[in-house]
């Protein structure tokens, strides 16, 4: 199995020095291990994308000496490389999850869910969080009849898909540093996997 590592940056603005730690340690590890190093552009969040920030940030890894072999400006066998040119594979996934029941349509407003932050921590709640216990409460494809849910995405009201994280179990891996990690999913939210304005978050 030959070695693929990648660096992701956002494109929000100059390339800091930590961004080139994370870069050279990727770009070295593949050149050692006669790998891949990418390039891939982590421009979902159109609110904070800069236009020069890309360019600026390949040359800056080009005079640091990081050559990438794939990348959007060189290309290669598994591109597109932004993940704005993507979303259309992120979208089919997140369609898979949710006729899977691993996630769902959420079409809480953000007054709603500071409502409930303010109610969990009114009955001290061990979390403040949108979780396998809270969702019950809410406006989603979980609590919604069918015919609602799909009146509400015809009419274009907005919404979020969220990936259904399930109650009462719990997670567990060895980590070669730490060993046996133990994670409990009630501690775990049901983070957004697509936003609002359409664009997908980085945990998808």
């Amino acid at each position: 199995m030959s070695v693929r590592v990648r660096f992701a940056p956002s494109p929000t603005g100059p390339l800091h020095l930590g961004g080139v730690r994370t870069a050279l340690y990727n770009f070295l590890f593949a050149h050692n291990h006669g790998g891949t190093f990418i390039l891939r552009i982590e421009d979902t969040d159109q609110n904070r994308h800069v236009p020069w920030a890309e360019e600026y940030i390949s040359e800056a890894l080009k005079w640091c000496g990081i050559i990438y072999n794939e990348g959007p400006d060189v290309g290669g066998q598994f591109g597109p490389y932004r993940q704005s040119e993507r979303k259309h594979i992120y979208a089919d996934f997140a369609e898979q999850l949710i006729k899977s029941e691993n996630a769902y349509y959420a079409f809480d407003t953000a007054e709603e869910i500071d409502a409930l932050r303010e109610e969990l921590k009114a009955s001290d709640s061990l979390t403040l969080q949108y979780d396998s216990h809270a969702r019950g409460r809410m406006k989603n494809s979980l609590t919604l009849n069918t015919e609602e849910v799909i009146a509400r995405i015809s009419r274009g009201d907005p919404y979020v898909i969220r990936i259904k994280i399930p109650a009462d179990e719990e997670v567990f891996f060895n980590d070669l540093i730490r060993g046996e990690v133990r994670v409990s999913t009630n501690q775990l939210d049901d983070k957004v996997l697509f936003k609002s304005d359409g664009w997908p978050t980085y945990h998808l």
